[in-house]
């Protein structure tokens, strides 16, 4: 049986905390499919632990699940993840396509989640601001299923990347109780231009910052409709609901 030494059990405790993720620039995913998602990407796969190598007691100190996972490893984060660059924003833009942003999400669940429907549904990247959850939260990897390792994410201002969308002859799209229903509104999939769908923060919606860069203003109706039961939509669901929204007119 191999051992793991303290030092390792120690970093890997560690890579729980944002600081300490960001000074090494490390992250850890758990489960047989993450790890095999992890190992079929273009991250780099640090170090893998098995619990039938290093034991069960070693695997519970370094798991971060009640019941410990088999595999466990230990991942280098991508470059690039943040973007100042106006260039390759511009870059990443070119072409069109759908993209979703990001605005000042706090719920690890409601990041990782969105992860997955922008997977699920081909969205060209993901982009949030800075001071949204950290994409490599151990709450948010787990709740992608592995769509991190497939899906383009990157943290950037999002007031400018609406900027360069509008400058490149697309539209950026956001949920407002004001809004046109989603339903009967035009929506551009980009396939000419880009399109950018904002979705705002889980309790104060999108800033009024970003509000004012928003070129049409979309609503998600309730059914029966003006007789809403729930003060809202939750950040994922919404964005569920208006992503596939968008793909499904290219469907009819």
């Amino acid at each position: 049986m191999s051992l793991i030494s303290k030092n390792e059990i120690k970093t890997i405790k560690s890579l729980s905390d944002k600081k300490y993720r960001d000074s090494c620039g490390l992250f850890a995913v758990e489960g047989e499919k993450m790890v095999d998602e992890a190992l079929h990407s273009g991250f780099k796969v640090e170090r893998i632990f098995r619990k039938e190598e290093i034991g069960e007691q070693a695997m519970s100190r370094i798991s971060s699940f009640s019941t410990p996972s088999p595999v466990l490893a230990v991942i280098r984060k991508p470059d690039h993840i943040a973007i100042s660059s106006y260039g390759m924003l511009d870059s990443i833009l070119s072409g069109g396509g759908l993209f979703m942003a990001l605005d000042k999400i706090r719920d690890p669940g409601n990041l990782g989640t969105i992860i997955r429907i922008c997977d699920w549904f081909g969205v060209k990247a993901l982009f949030a601001s800075d001071d949204t959850v950290d994409v490599f939260n151990p709450k948010v990897v787990q709740a992608t299923m592995g769509a991190i390792f497939r899906l383009r994410f990157h943290y950037t201002d999002i007031g400018e990347l609406c900027k360069r969308v509008v400058s490149g002859n697309g539209r950026v799209y956001g949920t407002f109780l004001e809004g046109e229903n989603i339903y009967s509104a035009g929506l551009d999939n980009g396939l000419e231009s880009p399109s950018l769908v904002v979705i705002g923060n889980e309790s104060e919606g999108i800033s009024r910052e970003i509000k004012g860069l928003v070129t049409d203003k979309i609503n998600i109706p309730p059914y029966p409709d003006g007789e809403s039961g729930s003060e809202s939509l939750n950040a994922a669901v919404a964005s569920a609901v208006t992503i596939a929204e968008f793909r499904r007119r290219l469907c009819t």
